[in-house]
């Protein structure tokens, strides 16, 4: 456990957030209307051209809004199918006290976003819930807002691993940037010794730092017990051809062999990677392979709809947002600011600055990099800074706000059903340590 001063501490930023930041659709709205402020007031924006260039934008990420919405709705499905449930309460089981119950939380969905941003943020609310669980099985006690923080705050080292969107971006062919750039192997980004090197520090110690923010035994609130409702497959229904047909894995198992099938064909006969609709594909075909029959699966799903809806909510703020700060010229002043006070041993510093600070307004790693990128990129050339560093700090800027950023965090809160204010003084506490760990290594590195 924590000193108690800074046990206090912890505590007391808990109450802050818990007293006073309001739900996470009301932060989107405040954030809107800030930046409108800021367009016009900063930047010299005209009102009305804020206000268009605001509701031009509200659509513009229709298909990242649907593809996370998929990846969201499929790994909540596949989670909640009986061999994954099972898998899952497994591995859980092997917590012995609570401390480890945090750092094995954050440990696990850290480990999984160097393979896989959705497939860790959506692990993050699962990992939580089923560790949650067996805890209150065993009668350890947990205290379940520190347990979804910690599975949340392994999430931050994902632009450092192999789905980095910033350095997936400058190594592809035909990027944006490779007339200014060129191209930039993901061996100078991702599998740079430095990088690897700073995200298993990040992976080694913050699970430990998660773990001794566990509260005295008079402040912990456990985890409220789970309901689950077994498959009776249609007890007291009468069994129809048509029921018994819709029920039957005869159905779905075709559907399974070609979704296999095409995936062999995706990833060795065309030798392609991972990518975001891969990955639904892949989680969807699991899904109805393990859930046993088609509309057993679909059941699931639609019980999954209350983690979807929250961000089909939101996310059209944000992208109006984005395209606010984009026409008015605000984040471009952002990322100016910090590239004129640098040199080329600080901007890589300074990029992660900018980076942690238009993620709050901008939580889209590729949309950022289309705005900030072009001018570090440009700024790094001009003052001869490391240009793969560089990027990286950005990459690092934006993953790092992450762990404070309402929108990221709501399909982890929808999953583990808690609410953003319960947890965000434990993940301020996350991003301290992590904020303190980034900026060394980019400072010295």
């Amino acid at each position: 456990m924590l000193g108690a001063d800074v046990g206090r501490f912890v505590a007391f930023l808990v109450q802050i957030f818990v007293r006073w930041m309001p739900d996470a659709f009301a932060v989107a709205i405040l954030l809107t209307l800030l930046t409108v402020v800021l367009a016009v007031g900063v930047a010299g924006y005209p009102l009305r051209d804020a206000v268009e260039s605001w509701g031009d934008g509200f659509w513009n990420l229709l298909t990242f809004t649907n593809q996370i919405t998929l990846t969201l709705l499929f790994g909540y499905a596949l989670a909640n199918t009986p061999p994954v449930r099972r898998a899952l309460l497994r591995v859980s089981g092997l917590v012995r006290t609570a401390p480890m119950a945090y750092g094995l939380a954050c440990f696990l969905t850290g480990v999984l976003a160097l393979f896989s941003w959705g497939l860790s943020l959506v692990s993050a609310g699962i990992m939580a819930r089923s560790i949650g669980e067996a805890c209150r099985a065993k009668g350890i006690r947990v205290h379940y807002p520190l347990l979804v923080a910690s599975a949340f705050a392994g999430f931050v080292i994902w632009h450092q691993g192999i789905t980095s969107s910033v350095a997936l971006t400058i190594a592809t062919p035909g990027n944006f940037l490779e007339e200014q750039i060129g191209l930039v192997p993901t061996s100078e980004t991702i599998f740079e010794v430095w990088n690897m090197g700073v995200a298993l520090f990040v992976l080694s110690t913050l699970p430990l730092v998660m773990a001794a923010m566990h509260p005295p035994e008079d402040e912990i609130r456990q985890m409220e017990a789970v309901a689950v409702v077994e498959d009776a497959d249609g007890a007291g229904v009468e069994a129809t051809p048509a029921r018994r047909l819709e029920r039957s894995p005869a159905v779905s198992l075709p559907i399974v062999a070609m979704g296999l099938f095409f995936l062999a064909i995706h990833f060795f006969a065309r030798d392609r990677g991972l990518e975001l609709n891969i990955l639904n594909f892949a989680f969807l075909i699991a899904g109805i392979a393990l859930a046993g029959s088609a509309v057993r699966y679909a059941e699931v799903i639609a019980d999954g709809g209350r983690v979807a809806a929250p961000f089909l909510l939101q996310y059209p703020f944000y992208a109006g947002i984005a395209g606010l700060m984009a026409d008015s010229g605000l984040a471009r002043m952002v990322v100016q600011f910090f590239a004129s006070i640098s040199t080329a041993e600080t901007l890589p510093l300074f990029a992660f600055l900018a980076g942690g600070l238009l993620n709050i307004f901008i939580p889209s790693g590729g949309g950022q990099w289309a705005v900030q990128g072009p001018i570090m990129m440009a700024a790094a050339q001009e003052v001869g800074a490391d240009v793969p560093r560089v990027a990286m700090g950005v990459a690092l800027g934006d993953q790092w706000t992450n762990l404070v950023q309402p929108l990221v965090l709501m399909p982890v809160l929808a999953i583990a059903g808690i609410g953003a204010r319960e947890i965000m003084g434990y993940t301020l506490v996350a991003l301290f340590w992590t904020g303190a760990v980034f900026s060394l290594a980019l400072l010295l590195g």
